[in-house]
């Protein structure tokens, strides 16, 4: 019996499964080919499977993965950030900022809820008397396309 023949089927066909901590680098995509994120430059991204630690569009394509393989997947809104939500842009009176903030469009800020919870919102319009404010996730409502390397299991 070839040993090294057996430990290199062993670890090559290891497929990423639920409970598994992975490794990957990755690029993320829109539609019109704007990169919007990538780990390419920096060290993977470590995350264990079914934990939702991740987006579920991305944990899925991961699944079944084995080590040194690469893709390229979309990911639908609805498993990914979601789509817009028109609930979820609001304005605000301009007396509601504390006096040490100026609004500027883009801005992020953290609003306590009402239920204690801090949301990101970002400025999407600065009126004389109110401020728009949308906590949509930024991604929210794009197809997302990701090139995806597993670079290790454990």
């Amino acid at each position: 019996v070839d040993s090294r023949a057996e430990y290199e089927k062993e670890n090559i066909m290891a497929q990423a499964k639920t409970n598994d901590t992975v490794k990957v680098h990755y690029t993320g995509r829109l539609n019109d080919g704007t990169v919007f994120d990538s780990s390419m430059e920096r060290e993977p991204l470590q995350f264990t499977l079914g934990e939702g630690q991740v987006i579920p569009g991305f944990e899925n394509a991961v699944l079944g993965m084995t080590a040194g393989e690469s893709k390229t997947i979309t990911i639908a809104a609805d498993q990914a950030y979601g789509p817009r939500r028109d609930d979820l842009v609001l304005a605000v009176g301009r007396d509601q900022f504390p006096p040490d903030i100026t609004p500027e469009v883009g801005q992020q800020l953290q609003v306590r809820q009402t239920n204690g919870d801090v949301a990101l919102v970002t400025v999407t319009e600065v009126g004389e008397a109110a401020v728009k404010l949308d906590a949509n996730h930024p991604l929210a409502g794009h197809d997302l396309t990701f090139d995806i390397q597993l670079v290790e299991i454990s």
